[in-house]
């Protein structure tokens, strides 16, 4: 699904996503990849939402973002509460949906100029 072309201030937006496979600016990533308003990480290690551990947001809480939004694949699927509870406790907001949700989510926070980390998993849980 596209869902822009626009450049706002240099900032990464997420073009497009279909499975597998998300545009950031000219960028292509398939896998999972953390995605701030001026950094890309393509090689995030966990592919689902099961795959999530309490190490894997360490480096998602070093960005020191306001709101994490965590993008869980074509469905949206809770993490354990611990994990969740890791960023809040750290006065982060945290917000789980589908990819698609996320992405939109994660362009509208980033484009008002707020501090988001968008974490997008690539495969899904079953």
């Amino acid at each position: 699904m596209k869902l822009t072309d626009e450049k706002i201030g240099g900032i990464n937006l997420i073009r497009s996503y279909a499975p597998g496979e998300i545009r950031i600016g000219e960028t292509v990533v398939r896998g999972s990849c953390l995605v701030t308003a001026d950094q890309i990480v393509s090689d995030w290690r966990p592919q689902t939402v099961a795959d999530l551990t309490l190490d894997d947001l360490q480096q998602v809480i070093g960005m020191k973002p306001e709101v994490v939004v965590i993008g869980s694949g074509p469905r949206q699927q809770f993490p354990a509460p611990e994990i969740i509870g890791a960023v809040l406790s750290r006065g982060i907001g945290c917000e789980v949906m589908d990819t698609g949700a996320a992405c939109r989510t994660y362009n509208i926070l980033a484009s008002e100029g707020r501090t988001v980390v968008a974490a997008l998993l690539a495969g899904e849980s079953h």
